[in-house]
């Protein structure tokens, strides 16, 4: 028995479906597109946190808030192309704040990451965009499974994909 938790997404491609479905075709075009915008919120980190560190927020709060930042570009980018054909059944804000939520994990994964590599590497401490890197890395395959099910809902589009 599967659960809403565990189970496979309704829009997931059957386990048994061949390699070069058109929906296994349309799952690789949301997780490319997803890889680009998380590119798009990677500038955005790693800009926002060296200018909070040039403000004077350290590199601890200074990654709080770039995260923050990046976290709500990749959400509007998301919203906007990656997930476009997926139902918008909650507003605006609460999507947000939804998708803010689900992606505690990949914030986890990512920030921990950044964490360890700040406080072990010297170089890294010296160049935190390389750990802002690391995490941002860490953190996709988790932010993208997350977002696509909980988030967007993403469901199939009758349309053909254009990545």
């Amino acid at each position: 028995m599967t659960t809403a938790l565990t189970g496979p997404h309704l829009t997931d491609p059957p386990l048994d479906a061949p390699v070069a479905s058109p929906e296994r075709g349309r799952l690789f075009g949301e997780f490319l597109r997803f890889g680009v915008v998380g590119v798009a919120g990677f500038v955005v980190d790693a800009g926002v946190l060296m200018a909070g560190i040039a403000l004077g927020t350290g590199p601890w709060l200074g990654r709080v808030i770039s995260y923050i930042a990046a976290a709500s570009a990749t959400f509007a980018l998301n919203r906007a192309w990656t997930f476009r054909n997926a139902a918008q059944r909650d507003g605006l804000g609460r999507q947000w704040v939804l998708f803010l939520l689900v992606n505690l994990l990949g914030f986890l994964c990512n920030y921990g990451t950044y964490a360890a590599l700040v406080t072990g590497l010297p170089l890294v401490a010296t160049y935190p965009v390389i750990g802002v890197a690391a995490g941002s890395l860490a953190g996709l395959a988790a932010n993208f499974l997350m977002s696509r099910r909980f988030v967007f809902g993403a469901r199939p589009d009758p349309r053909p994909s254009r990545a």
